[in-house]
């Protein structure tokens, strides 16, 4: 077995994040000079692992002997906290079996094929409003505030059950969460004022259950502060998640308009090799909760594993013409939406979004394409979430 990686940490490199000039849609190269799995520096100073194969990432989701509670875990981008404090109740996704367990139970049994069918007729509907509103507009627009951050949080808004009255109020406070130019403060009052109205909605659905997500969880045992922070979670992974696939999903689309053909004719294929292509969640993290093997090496109890979802998205022991966007490809197998029990909960929901929202917008603006050159718009290396930070667009009236 070999350990030399181990014993010598100086050898350990930094998380690659830097993308190449001109190839957006590509992880960073130095990824793919790394093997399968390789001693990985952190910037609180925790050396641990990286895992780039696809074989060996949903390995490591699998496996219950890896963790995925915050007060375990090394986080490899530069700012960000080392530890921290267990997960609060209800925050499921960052905590372990049997808690999890429990949670997800619950909420699988919301996520009913019933409502997803409503749901899909609702984002239908919000995407055809959307497009009004751009085509009444005309160019130049950016089109992540005005198409693909309004139409995920509207179908939270739908989700909770959030009233009409008090959707524009909602909104405009959930996407403060996610800006990037708010100071401290300002995120803080975000934080609050979307707290403070998840709290106003919870107890509203107690007095008075409606046909809603958190309708639903009000029967079970769960307390106020676990459903308040439900909601908390389901709007972070059901809002900016979603809205830079459908960002990145567009900019993609603009820069290889041969493939809107195969968008519009298979939404559903198209929409899965889009989540590999992209891979807008850079990475993951778990901890060894005991000493095991990996790979060939030895992984010790407490060292934080980091996965690289774009790298085994691109592995070519998985994919033929890795870096090739060929939306008629059978992408089966991805893990954009991770893998092993921690697997995204709303991963249907987003399917639906996407295979909606995309070819809409193609369908409906055949002659949309970039208002500035493509090497101007701002990708987000600066966050935890891959995107773009706007995308001008414009189009023949």
């Amino acid at each position: 077995m070999n350990t030399a990686g181990k014993d010598r940490p100086e050898m350990a490199l930094s998380l690659p994040t830097e993308r190449l000039a001109g190839r957006p849609f590509d992880p960073p190269a130095e990824l793919r000079e790394r093997p399968a799995l390789s001693r990985l520096r952190y910037p609180d100073g925790h050396t641990g692992w990286l895992v780039t194969s696809h074989a060996l990432v949903r390995e490591v989701l699998a496996d219950p002997r890896f963790s995925v509670r915050p007060e375990l875990r090394h986080l490899p981008v530069p700012g960000a906290p080392g530890g921290s404090r267990p997960a609060p109740p209800g925050v499921f996704h960052v905590m372990d079996a049997p808690e999890h367990t429990r949670y997800r139970r619950l909420l699988a049994g919301q996520f009913t094929v019933r409502r997803m069918r409503l749901l899909a007729g609702h984002i239908k509907d919000l995407t055809t409003e959307y497009l009004d509103v751009l085509d009444k507009h005309g160019g130049p627009v950016d089109l992540v505030r005005t198409w693909a951050q309004p139409i995920p949080a509207q179908v939270i808004c739908e989700l909770l059950g959030v009233p009409y009255a008090e959707r524009a109020r909602f909104q405009e406070h959930a996407l403060d969460l996610f800006r990037l130019d708010l100071s401290a403060e300002q995120q803080a009052a975000a934080y609050a004022a979307v707290h403070g109205f998840i709290a106003e909605l919870v107890a509203a659905k107690r007095a008075a259950p409606a046909d809603d997500l958190l309708s639903g969880l009000t029967g079970s045992d769960l307390t106020d502060e676990e459903l308040v922070n439900i909601g908390f979670v389901l709007l972070g992974a059901g809002l900016d998640t979603t809205a830079n696939m459908l960002a990145l999903g567009a900019f993609a689309l603009l820069h290889h308009p041969d493939q809107r053909a195969a968008l519009c004719a298979d939404p559903g294929r198209a929409v899965e090799e889009l989540l590999r292509y992209l891979s807008a969640i850079p990475f993951t993290v778990r901890t060894a909760l005991e000493d095991l093997d990996l790979n060939g090496e030895r992984i010790a109890a407490g060292e934080t594993v980091t996965v690289s979802i774009p790298a085994a998205n691109r592995d070519p022991g998985r994919f033929a013409d890795l870096d090739v966007l060929d939306l008629l490809r059978p992408a089966a197998g991805h893990v954009a939406f991770g893998h092993g029990i921690h697997q995204c909960l709303g991963q249907q929901l987003a399917r639906v979004e996407l295979q909606v929202a995309l070819p809409a917008l193609a369908t409906r603006f055949p002659a949309l394409r970039l208002a500035v050159p493509a090497e101007n718009v701002r990708v987000r290396t600066d966050n935890l979430i891959y995107g773009v930070h706007e995308l001008p667009v414009e189009w023949e009236v």
